[in-house]
């Protein structure tokens, strides 16, 4: 019997625990040849979701949990439980059902047929406001334009399945700001996409806004490509020639109707040409030294406060 480690990261999620668990057994109660665990990760939350989570954990054997000491991020929450999944395959997925359980057993056999990576691409419904769906092709496009190579499927989410092999090369990465997404595509492997319909929350309100999402897309671009290196020198490029044309032509003029001040002109283009060539400077210096000093501390990407393991 092969065993499926599910992993739910969890974020103020006390309405939908018990839902989830009682879902996903549904569907485990049809794949007789398969036994499964749920590791679901307290990422810092406020309400009562802890409790849930360990009165779940008394009831029924298959329910694991860790608990962070503080809110750790939600990329820091999913590797957390894949750290700790000793399954033949693990399965990540979030805990407000809007990732739908009933798609496991598709995964599962996509899995079964060879595919390392099993990777879900969402469709939204006609309820998702407008500005739902411009945000989600915003932070597609902005990370497929940059990226070196293809991060993400367009419509990509955190609903995956990786065999085992894969996932034990995720327990070896422990590099600061991490962005699973990216990793998934970076690792290789045999990958395919399955499409799904996202449903509504469950319970709850979501707290990934807009300026988390493009925090998101910018990490991930800034982990796996140098392109916001080159649009920083670029930039500065461009507003020092810049400087050059339009002041240059404003002493020209400045000359020619003999009402120029003594000294101004030149002093202004001097100022502006060498305060575009350091803003190329540290920008460069700046995003690279950014990374470093994170990554070298080498502080945890969590603190686990308990865990029933």
């Amino acid at each position: 019997m092969k065993k499926i480690s599910i992993v739910i990261p969890t974020y103020n999620e006390e309405g939908n625990i018990q839902q989830i668990r009682k879902e996903i057994e549904t569907v485990f109660n049809s794949l007789l040849n398969y036994s499964y665990e749920i590791i679901f990760v307290n990422d810092g939350s406020r309400d009562n979701t802890q409790s849930m989570i360990e009165k779940l954990a008394n009831e029924f054997s298959e329910v694991k949990f860790i608990e962070f000491s503080r809110n750790f991020g939600h990329q820091n929450a999913v590797k957390a439980g894949m750290d700790y999944a000793n399954g033949n395959a693990v399965l990540t997925m979030d805990g407000d059902l809007q990732h739908p359980p009933e798609l496991i057993p598709e995964l599962i056999k996509k899995w079964e047929q060879g595919y390392d990576i099993v990777y879900t691409v969402r469709n939204y419904t006609e309820k998702v406001s407008f500005f739902k769906k411009i945000s989600s092709n915003l932070f597609y496009s902005f990370l497929l334009k940059l990226s070196d190579f293809e991060l993400v499927k367009r419509g990509g989410a955190d609903f995956r399945l990786l065999d085992q092999s894969v996932n034990d090369i995720f327990k070896d990465i422990n590099e600061n700001d991490i962005f699973l997404r990216g990793l998934t595509g970076w690792v290789g492997y045999k990958q395919i996409g399955v499409e799904y319909t996202a449903k509504d929350r469950f319970s709850g309100k979501s707290s990934y806004n807009l300026k988390k999402m493009f925090s998101l897309a910018f990490s991930g671009i800034t982990s796996f490509s140098v392109k916001p290196l080159y649009l920083a020198a670029y930039l500065g490029f461009i507003f020092t020639f810049l400087s050059i044309i339009i002041y240059g032509a404003y002493v020209v003029y400045s000359f020619v109707l003999g009402c120029h001040i003594s000294g101004w002109a030149s002093l202004i283009m001097t100022i502006v040409f060498f305060g575009g060539m350091q803003l190329i400077m540290l920008g460069i210096i700046g995003i690279y030294l950014g990374k470093i000093f994170k990554q070298v501390k080498e502080r945890p990407n969590y603190i686990i406060r308990s865990k029933n393991f």
